[in-house]
């Protein structure tokens, strides 16, 4: 079962703009496991092996 989104924010002044129209968004068969660990970082300082 498919689903869709659509992102947008909302000014203080209450005004609605869309930031991405709305896209079908397809679910994972199967949830990743839950982890409380950070994705190893991938910047181009820490990518480069060291010397």
């Amino acid at each position: 079962m498919a689903m869709t989104m659509k992102v947008y924010e909302v000014s203080r002044d209450g005004l609605t703009r869309i930031v991405r129209e709305e896209a079908e968004a397809v679910p994972l068969e199967q949830p990743e496991a839950a982890s409380n660990r950070f994705p190893a970082c991938e910047c181009p300082e820490c990518k480069t092996p060291a010397r």
